[in-house]
């Protein structure tokens, strides 16, 4: 038996109507009524009974349909109440969520794939023509294929049009590439500053250090680009530009000569500081923009200038002498340039 009909608490207080309340509610069915004194508490909690009204210690019966509306009501009330509740913090945060949606999307489009290649030259063509102070520029690789340099050409003669500053980074081998020299030498006769540096970082064009285009990583460079507008990669992006800058050889054409002086004893001292640490010869081509040949073509005549017989002795021969730390191959001059043609 649950307890007596005293006993008070609501349905919580009791998880079900125990077997002697099942009873209880049986007799006072068929009698019509039942003493009070007998009733467990569990039938008046879930108001099965009730007392009666010419006898108070008399339960009658309560049809369970009647106290199963009694107690739901306050149950469904609650419940609807915290139902509104809930929908208006959805309604409420709806509108954050709006906001969140809007800036994220905002986001996301400042980083946008361009492909394939007649998107990549229509979206740049578009930032070129509304860049108004600065182009900077970076290209790896050595050597440009003349197609390229043909569609270049404009989108620089019309920026140098509305008077926007311009500076170029290339490597070094550009110096010994005819094509590339012809353009370099018709963009600085306009002003545009070009220099050539050992490694470049990666291809990138930034235009007024608001919009960048670099390669689309793990693609191919030709059909796939990035364009990034977000404010703090592009400022990296510069950062990365003048430090290059920085280190970079300046091309400058005298009056006497055909071709800017050539970097080959730079190129080679870079070569070796490469193969000391361990990089093959075509790691060392692929950073410095040359052909494997050619890395060869250095360590052969360093390799005959030491004596060495092998490329383990000649890493060692090289870091134990003075050619890295001197800033100069010795007598080790190159009468060819970094391609292998003569000068």
């Amino acid at each position: 038996m649950c307890g007596d009909a005293d006993i008070g608490g609501g349905p919580e207080a009791h998880t079900e109507v125990c077997g002697a309340g099942i009873e209880f509610y049986r007799t006072a069915l068929l009698a019509g009524r039942a003493p009070r004194a007998e009733a467990p508490g569990c039938v008046s909690t879930f108001g099965l009974v009730a007392p009666a009204v010419d006898d108070p210690e008399a339960m009658v019966p309560i049809p369970p349909s009647v106290a199963t509306a009694a107690l739901a009501y306050p149950m469904e009330r609650l419940i609807l109440e915290q139902q509104q509740s809930l929908a208006a913090v959805r309604a409420s945060l709806s509108q954050a969520e709006s906001v969140y949606r809007t800036a994220r999307r905002k986001e996301s489009e400042s980083s946008q794939r361009l492909t394939p290649a007649p998107a990549i030259t229509a979206a740049l063509d578009e930032a070129i023509q509304n860049t108004r102070n600065e182009l900077l520029t970076a290209h790896p690789g050595g050597k440009r294929p003349e197609e390229v340099l043909v569609k270049a050409l404009p989108r620089t003669l019309e920026a140098h049009r509305k008077g926007v500053k311009q500076r170029t980074l290339y490597q070094h081998t550009v110096r010994a590439h005819g094509p590339t020299l012809d353009y370099i030498k018709q963009v600085t006769e306009l002003g545009v500053e070009v220099r050539t540096v050992d490694e470049v970082f990666d291809r990138m064009i930034i235009c007024d250090r608001a919009v960048a285009f670099i390669p689309d990583m793990g693609k191919d460079h030709g059909t796939h680009a990035l364009k990034v507008t977000d404010s703090g990669v592009v400022h990296f992006l510069v950062s990365a530009f003048e430090y290059a800058w920085e280190r970079a050889k300046p091309v400058v054409y005298e009056h006497d000569q055909q071709r800017p002086p050539l970097l080959t004893d730079e190129t080679r001292l870079h070569v070796l500081r490469l193969m000391v640490d361990g990089y093959t010869d075509a790691a060392i081509a692929s950073r410095l923009g040359i052909s494997t040949r050619t890395v060869a073509s250095h360590l052969k005549k360093v390799s005959d200038l030491l004596g060495s017989n092998s490329r383990a002795q000649l890493a060692y021969l090289t870091a134990k002498s003075d050619l890295l730390e001197d800033g100069t191959s010795g007598d080790c001059d190159c009468d060819h340039d970094c391609e292998g043609r003569t000068t």
